[in-house]
């Protein structure tokens, strides 16, 4: 899997830079939202926990999606802005639930 960084669009309303990427996974299965945020954490030198992967669609056929990102200046932020459904699907499930499965 690959991640290319189209554009940066720093937000100063919103505390926030928000970031269009293309991921590449030719001959692969589309690859997971913390799989994504994983490597765009990687490419971008980043903390993890303030960056949220929005959105990842993946175009029929062609073994590449258009991702949306948002890297927040704090925690706060993130929390206070971000929905939760959001954050919950870029949270790493916890130890606990990988030991009950």
């Amino acid at each position: 899997m690959e991640i290319n960084v189209n554009e940066k669009i720093v937000n100063p309303l919103l505390n926030r830079t928000e970031i269009h990427f293309d991921c590449i996974y030719q001959g692969e299965a589309t690859p997971k939202v913390l799989d994504v945020k994983n490597r765009l954490v990687a490419t971008l030198d980043v903390d993890k926990n303030l960056l949220v992967v929005h959105n990842l669609k993946p175009s029929y056929g062609e073994g590449k999606a258009n991702g949306y990102a948002k890297l927040y200046d704090s925690e706060e932020d993130l929390n206070k802005i971000e929905m939760d459904h959001v954050v919950r699907k870029n949270k790493e499930p916890a130890k606990e639930e990988k030991e009950a499965e």
